[in-house]
């Protein structure tokens, strides 16, 4: 178990916007990584003729401690910062690490002619329980950054009809529970907002290159704010009637993870500025889940010292050490 409000950083450091942007910030992935050298990738065949690419690094043994699963966040990829950086940290301690793209993240445009969106539970769900079938029995560890912990606690919540018997722990970093609420929150801060809305067009730019009789994103191009983006894509290439009924699909909000049969950890933080801090107060949860709620630590931050490493990575390894140990 997670020691609470533990995260205490240097009072430089203590402002969400900083440890939001520190924590994508590639000079935090610099230097060696273990884990990225090992790695091979792989495609896997998630359902509905969909393919999914991931990352596989083993151990240089066959004997490991166990094996992670990390699911990045919206726009971001298997090589996200905060995803090579806590990747590296549980590489060196043992775990095999397999590094997930979604759907059009990465270098997986080509894959699907469909677009992604976060409602697309089922094929996350089922590449993560082949990586599970695929550890042979070995205790598993599934970790999500924000729009990937929302998908990883939805996950959780599928294990009530679908069990994965090895998937030991699931742990949600600044998970979001409100799309609606945060990409409000997103448009509302100048820096964010360009950031974010950068890298979708590039994406769906991307896409289009890719598919061009399939999709034209021109009148997107001009748009200004995610929401507006948003809008666009659910009237024109969506079954959903609003942006509204299509964030409803995947909020988890008040009861929507109430029961969650496996155990979970989630952590966030007061001041972080996509994800209103109000709405963990309100969820309902059982036994089985720790809700960690910092003061400190922005979106995906939790970063301090000189090295500026995230608080969360060492959290991470001593509880799946323990987990492990116990088995």
């Amino acid at each position: 178990m997670l020691n609470g409000n533990s995260f205490k950083p240097a009072r430089y450091l203590r402002s969400g916007h900083v440890q939001t942007i520190l924590a994508s910030s590639p000079f935090r992935a610099w230097g060696k990584n273990t884990m990225r050298s090992a790695a091979q990738e792989v495609i896997l065949e998630a359902g509905q003729k969909t393919r999914l690419l991931g990352l596989f690094s083993p151990q240089p043994s066959k004997t490991f401690a166990g094996r992670v699963i990390l699911l990045h966040g919206w726009e971001g990829s298997a090589d996200s910062t905060y995803i090579l950086c806590t990747g590296n940290t549980l590489y060196r301690r043992g775990y095999d690490i397999f590094r997930l793209n979604f759907r059009d993240h990465g270098d997986s445009h080509h894959l699907n002619p469909g677009l992604f969106y976060a409602v697309l539970l089922e094929e996350v769900f089922q590449a993560v329980r082949q990586v599970c079938r695929q550890a042979e029995g070995q205790p598993v560890f599934l970790v999500g950054f924000s729009l990937g912990a929302n998908f990883a606690l939805r996950i959780a919540r599928r294990l009530q009809q679908k069990p994965i018997a090895n998937l030991c722990h699931v742990a949600a970093i600044s998970p979001v529970l409100d799309p609606a609420a945060s990409t409000r929150r997103v448009d509302r801060y100048p820096l964010i907002r360009i950031y974010f809305l950068q890298k979708w067009l590039r994406s769906l730019q991307k896409k289009q290159r890719l598919f061009p009789g399939r999709y034209d994103f021109a009148p997107a191009m001009r748009l200004k704010t995610i929401q507006a983006v948003t809008d666009l894509l659910i009237e024109d290439y969506s079954d959903y009637d609003s942006s509204g009924q299509y964030f409803r699909e995947y909020s988890l909000l008040k009861d929507a993870i109430a029961d969650l049969p496996v155990d979970t950890t989630i952590i966030t933080a007061k001041d972080d500025p996509i994800i209103p801090v109000e709405d963990f107060y309100r969820l309902q949860i059982n036994a089985r889940t720790q809700l960690c709620i910092h003061d400190f630590g922005g979106h995906n931050g939790f970063i301090d010292g000189f090295f500026l490493k995230s608080w969360y990575e060492q959290q991470l390894v001593d509880l799946f050490d323990g987990i492990v140990r116990s088995a």
